[in-house]
């Protein structure tokens, strides 16, 4: 991938509802009608600065019909394939023991430094040719903001991978579609954010959507059948799911909340420096996590505390446990490193696709994906879905999808009186 020549990283306003890692990244190098744009250096002085007394000359690169085909089958392909891999990654069981992999800190350790690699080839080839690479960590200021980002996101991920003892894979992918909720609820209680009627009323469709869906919960299928007799000692207590999956959900709000404060205070950071450093923070945490904690237990005997003696020997060695889990049985291996590869691929396209064309296309893109994930793992895993539970699904996805509609309706709005206001400006101008 050849480095693109001079375009110009336009900001979007912050968004109500944001998409998190690795499903939807907010930000990109686009312009403001999702089209790419070079300047005509024409216009600048030796040093290549733009000339104040001349108004740089604006070239539109239209995207076409085959890089609309790549980005969002890039965004598919890759999306898909990492839901597959991560719902066999979490509920397939091996060995006599019939043990699953439940290591989640390592996972996402394994997968934050794919995305944090491949988000800097991606920052790298995609800045302008004759300026320097964006910096990840632009100022002292913006670490403190970054830091809570990658706090949130790293702990976002255990609670949605423990609920998933206590709840089927379909329930999962469900939830994870109404990251408006708490997005949403962040936004009125902390910064007392209003909202439209209609956002309250998709609030209610999801709720009542997820509601219906868990109050029809099958009772059996091919998986449930499976789990039921290798698990017979695992209550599939739904209650205690859907509370770790909120809990989830509402560190995934709080991380979303916080990158667009980052983006609307911080101008003009993009996505591809979020990417890279909310990932390059995130392993470094879960990494420490996993090399230190096991020193753990010898701590009373060098401290003499009696605090340290209370951690088990069994809650500090995850890293050990998913190394020897690994060697034991590599097809999980592969399954990570695809997981993980597919996570960051993703995101990739997702940027390219916010570089090329609108965010618009993306909301859309990103609903009919989810929509698309769950049809894959009812047929795939043999899931079975009952009458009043696909009611429940029409309800949220048909919440999320007049969400979409509205938002693109009233973006519209806004374009076309922005620019409408630009050219009586420059009417104005022309008069005087």
């Amino acid at each position: 991938m050849a480095r693109q020549k001079q375009l110009i990283p336009l900001q979007r306003e912050p968004s109500d509802f944001s998409k998190g890692p690795p499903d939807t990244p907010a930000q990109g190098w686009r312009g403001s009608n999702g089209s790419s744009k070079t300047i005509d250096m024409s216009h600048t002085n030796g040093n290549g600065n733009l000339k104040h007394a001349l108004e740089p000359v604006i070239v539109e690169h239209p995207a076409g019909l085959p890089q609309l085909i790549i980005c969002v089958g890039g965004i598919y392909i890759s999306f898909l394939s990492w839901a597959l891999l991560q719902e066999r990654i979490t509920t397939t069981t091996y060995g006599p023991a019939q043990k699953r992999f439940t290591y989640a800190i390592f996972l996402n350790t394994v997968q934050s430094l794919f995305a944090a690699l491949t988000g800097s080839l991606y920052l790298y080839f995609s800045a302008p040719r004759s300026a320097p690479v964006p910096a990840v960590f632009p100022s002292r200021r913006i670490l403190g903001p970054l830091l809570l980002v990658a706090v949130t996101s790293s702990l976002a991920s255990p609670f949605g991978y423990a609920s998933l003892a206590h709840i089927d894979y379909i329930t999962f992918i469900l939830a994870k579609a109404c990251k408006l909720l708490p997005v949403m609820f962040l936004h009125v209680t902390l910064f007392r954010k209003p909202y439209p009627l209609y956002k309250y009323i998709v609030v209610a469709l999801v709720t009542a959507g997820v509601a219906v869906f868990t109050l029809y919960h099958p009772t059996s299928s091919k998986s449930s059948k499976k789990h039921s007799a290798k698990f017979a000692d695992t209550e599939r207590n739904n209650a205690w799911g859907l509370f770790l999956l909120s809990i989830n959900l509402l560190l995934d709000g709080l991380t979303n909340s916080t990158q667009d404060h980052i983006f609307a205070t911080h101008k003009p950071y993009t996505g591809p420096q979020m990417m890279v450093a909310q990932n390059i923070l995130a392993t470094a945490l879960t990494t420490s996590y996993l090399l230190f904690l096991p020193i753990l237990p010898l701590l009373p005997a060098l401290l003499s505390s009696p605090l340290t003696s209370l951690i088990p020997p069994s809650a500090t060695s995850e890293l050990a446990s998913a190394l020897s889990f690994l060697r034991a049985h590599p097809a999980v291996l592969t399954d990570v490193l695809g997981f993980a590869a597919c996570g960051a691929v993703g995101q990739i396209f997702i940027y390219m696709t916010l570089a090329k064309f609108s965010s618009l296309l993306l909301v859309t893109v990103t609903v009919t994906r989810k929509m698309l994930t769950m049809v894959l793992s009812v047929l795939w895993f043999g899931h079975r879905l009952g009458a009043g539970q696909w009611v429940g699904v029409g309800l949220v996805f048909g919440g999320v999808g007049a969400e979409a509609v509205v938002a693109r309706a009233e973006k519209k709005k806004r374009e076309e009186r922005k620019r409408l206001g630009l050219e009586e400006e420059g009417e104005g101008k022309k008069d005087q």
